[in-house]
């Protein structure tokens, strides 16, 4: 029997469970790297998904807490598209995916995690990213540790900051 080695995972398994909305701006003493937060605007954060579908997985929000897109203002709408389109810059120069896949689940029936706050995700996809594994075992193979990704995105998402 082969082994699947995940040892990033036994920190949500004996770690403090969040008790609030991760998008809100409370930090409850966490760094930004602690958090996975790429990216501080006044509208909008860009943070890392902490449980992620491949390596890179982003999630876009407004620092507001809205559950409807008729809620947001022109200025987040266009806030968060600009940061959806910097988000994908840089995962292209780092992690040159062959695709993506983005979207935006709003309630507990589409599947939103956080229902109360939206929230856009950015996942990369590779060819040949979809194997025998999530099919067969509902297992999902993450290479890199998701500090190290951190590590990688982080000075990009800094250098886009200072250009907004």
């Amino acid at each position: 029997m082969e082994s699947l080695w995940a040892p990033w995972r036994i920190e949500y398994i004996l770690g403090k469970r969040e008790s609030s909305c991760i998008f809100c701006p409370d930090c409850d003493g966490h760094s930004d790297e602690d958090r996975l937060i790429l990216y501080r605007g006044r509208l909008v954060m860009v943070m890392m998904n902490k449980f992620p579908y491949n390596n890179g997985h982003l999630l876009v929000a407004p620092w507001r807490h809205v559950s409807e897109l008729g809620a947001l203002s022109t200025e987040e709408m266009l806030d968060l598209m600009t940061w959806l389109r910097k988000s994908t810059k840089v995962l292209n120069k780092i992690m040159r995916p062959d695709g993506y896949n983005i979207g935006l689940n709003l309630g507990r029936e589409a599947g939103a995690g956080f229902e109360e706050h939206l929230h856009f995700h950015i996942v990369p996809r590779w060819r040949g990213d979809t194997n025998f594994m999530a099919v067969l075992a509902d297992v999902r193979n993450i290479p890199e540790h998701i500090k190290q990704t951190y590590a990688k995105l982080a000075p990009l998402f800094k250098q886009e900051g200072e250009t907004a």
